[in-house]
């Protein structure tokens, strides 16, 4: 750190780095393979690191973020990470990122909702506030690390994501109390919830967002408003009504932010077939010779030749830096031998109830044309190998076949243990969903890599932000953020003009004519300085617009 930077503090560094029209600097906390990385990263924003527990999503993150730099660098931001085994000035010294309280502008990500959940009841201030608290509750390590990088990185704005349970965990109002605790650390913050379907993902996706920008940003908080149009099924209103329980009845709070509903002029949601029908199909011969195994991402499936695809296609196929022209390598599906006919006789949208009934059906008429007897050796034998074994009442909604015409149901960790969440619409094929199929549903881009196997894959896609949403997200903090370094160099505008306009008018007075001439022209280059300085960032700012991303 310089002497000026010594002078003036690392938030007023940052404030002047973005005056300057230099992209923010992120680090994605608990990153996972990188949805949140991508979205911002198509908002013009420059991924500077990343930490990642998991070795295969860190690797993931590694892969598609800094494949441009050096092999040792790459290794570098491939290695996995514990937050509550490696310190901030650390972790900055190990990437070779200078000074850690100016090495990041954003901080994105959080911990994962577990983390909330093991603090216990004691409310998150209170834990972060004991200087003992590590000794009273060491289970709130994650949580109370993660503030340990906030304090020590001093970034300019903070993003974390979570599910909706964590608006009401036990009649507790979990973002709330975050908010609380970042107002001690010198940040004002709002959260809301919103559903991924209505900013252009093919996926309905219900979770909270909390924004907080440092106080000395003076910044407006701004969510971004939807850009899609869909009725959301009463199931995802169920959740959402839960999980805003405690604001509707005893508690309420200037913090959230209540979004203006998606109305029906807006363009529709992205449907499963606008996502998906543009991919290789998998004929009833590959199905038949599918064997067991782990599944590799070896073999190039070309796309289907279509004389139009959809806008949405077009985009997962043409994503700037993760282009793809060809076909994918990760089209790899389960082997479920069982399931096919089920599948292939299943309605689009039917659940596990309506497939345990086909699957009788099924059965039943095997048996019939087989003679057995009811009770029988064989007949019990031939309905173990037909029929599911799930109880009718368990997880109704365990399997699901998407509706062509509409968004898929959200797309969970699960999916990395099994697909019957997400069957295909198309009853010719009569599958799960492919790894790629994941992904397009969760609007990663076709070249966009995924590391490991496909069990692995499908748990990195599963646990990721939807990049589409990620950059809605990140688009309202950059306008926020904009507006606010706007404001401030107004101020000092008007600040420098006020003063020189005194020095003029006292240099009248007192009838010294020779100085005024040097005064205006001070004053002219700072007005010229800052319209330099504005037309900078306004270039930077167009050349995030530009990136043609559906929404």
């Amino acid at each position: 750190m310089n002497n000026v930077e010594l002078m003036v503090g690392p938030i007023e560094c940052k404030i002047a780095r973005l005056a300057a029209g230099v992209s923010p600097r992120v680090l994605d906390m608990f990153a996972g393979c990188g949805g949140l990385s991508l979205g911002f990263r198509a908002a013009g924003y420059q991924i500077q690191a990343a930490m990642e527990i998991d070795p295969l999503a860190a690797l993931s993150h590694a892969t598609n973020f800094y494949r441009c730099t050096e092999a040792d660098l790459i290794a570098l931001h491939a290695k996995a990470r514990d937050i509550t085994l490696i310190e901030p000035e650390e972790f900055v010294a190990e990437l070779r990122l200078g000074d850690p309280h100016l090495a990041f502008d954003i901080l994105i990500g959080g911990p994962p909702c577990q983390a909330y959940a093991r603090v216990g009841r004691a409310k998150l201030r209170e834990i972060a506030e004991h200087p003992e608290a590590f000794k009273i509750d060491p289970r709130a390590d994650l949580y109370l690390r993660y503030l340990r990088y906030v304090d020590a990185l001093k970034p300019l704005a903070i993003m974390m994501e979570n599910v909706p349970d964590i608006m009401n965990y036990g009649g507790r109002v979990i973002p709330e109390e975050m908010c609380e605790t970042l107002d001690d650390l010198g940040y004002d913050s709002k959260y809301t919830i919103t559903n991924s379907v209505f900013y252009g993902v093919p996926q309905m996706r219900e979770r909270v967002f909390l924004i907080a920008f440092h106080k000395s940003l003076k910044a407006d908080i701004q969510f971004p408003r939807p850009s899609r149009f869909f009725e959301l099924p009463s199931g995802y209103k169920g959740t959402r009504d839960v999980a805003m329980k405690n604001m509707s009845s005893h508690f309420a709070s200037a913090r959230f932010v209540e979004l203006c509903p998606a109305t029906s002029n807006l363009p529709p949601a992205v449907t499963a077939r606008e996502a998906l029908e543009d991919l290789p199909v998998w004929t009833r011969t590959q199905l038949k010779n599918l064997k067991r195994g782990a599944r590799r991402f070896s073999e190039l499936s070309l796309y289907r030749t279509q004389e139009t695809i959809s806008e949405y296609a077009r985009l997962m196929r043409s994503w700037p830096g993760f282009e793809n022209s060809d076909g994918v390598s990760d089209h790899v599906i389960r082997y479920l031998p069982r399931d096919g006919e089920i599948f292939r006789h299943m309605k689009n949208g039917d659940e596990y109830p309506a497939a345990h009934a086909v699957a009788v059906r099924l059965f039943e008429k095997r048996a019939a044309q087989l003679g057995l007897k009811t009770g029988s050796r064989a007949y019990a034998e031939l309905q173990r190998a037909m029929v599911p074994p799930y109880k009718l009442g368990s997880f109704p909604n365990r399997w699901w076949k998407l509706r062509s015409d509409g968004p898929a149901r959200t797309l969970m960790a699960h999916i990395g243990k099994d697909t019957y969440s997400h069957i295909h619409y198309d009853s010719d094929q009569a599958r799960c969903i492919s790894v790629r199929e994941a992904a397009r549903l969760q609007s990663f881009p076709d070249g966009f890599i995924f590391r490991g196997t496909m069990n692995p894959a499908f748990r990195q896609i599963g646990n990721a932000v939807p990049p589409l949403m990620a950059k809605a997200i990140a688009e309202a903090m950059i306008a926020s953020m904009d507006a606010a370094v706007d404001a401030r160099m107004a101020e000092s505008r008007n600040a420098a003009y006020v003063a020189s306009s005194a020095a003029e008018n006292s240099t009248l007075v007192s009838g010294s004519n020779g100085s005024s001439s040097g005064s205006t022209e001070r004053v002219s280059g700072l007005t010229e300085s800052g319209r330099r300085s504005k037309r900078s960032r306004t270039s930077v700012a167009n050349g995030r617009k530009s990136l043609s991303i559906l929404r």
